[in-house]
């Protein structure tokens, strides 16, 4: 099991460029709607709420529980976030960033 986490984990961080990418593009596309961009809110209200800071305060007991509920936390709201995107607009960023990367690597 130890030895297929990694080539996972590796082939995430090699992605997240792409996501990013991904994510603003779709932030900065008119034809998605007010609902999947307000959902993005939840990530910096979260982080800053009294509950996150008693997970702060878990993180300096048992070092990196803390980080584990923001990241489970940022993950599900992005999730949601492209979900709520209209596929065919997701698709089409989606094209156009692996054409990009493409052009990029030639």
């Amino acid at each position: 099991m130890r030895g297929l986490l990694w080539p996972l984990v590796a082939q995430l961080v090699r992605h997240i460029p792409n996501f990013l990418k991904l994510f603003w593009r779709l932030l900065r596309d008119r034809r998605v709607g007010v609902t999947p961009k307000l959902l993005l809110l939840v990530i910096p209200i979260y982080l800053f709420s009294p509950l996150e800071m008693l997970t702060g305060l878990l993180n300096a007991v048992l070092v990196g529980l803390g980080w584990v509920d923001d990241a489970i936390v940022a993950y599900l709201v992005l999730r949601g976030f492209v979900a709520l995107c209209p596929p065919a607009v997701v698709r089409e960023h989606v094209a156009t960033i692996e054409a990009e990367s493409r052009r990029a690597i030639r």
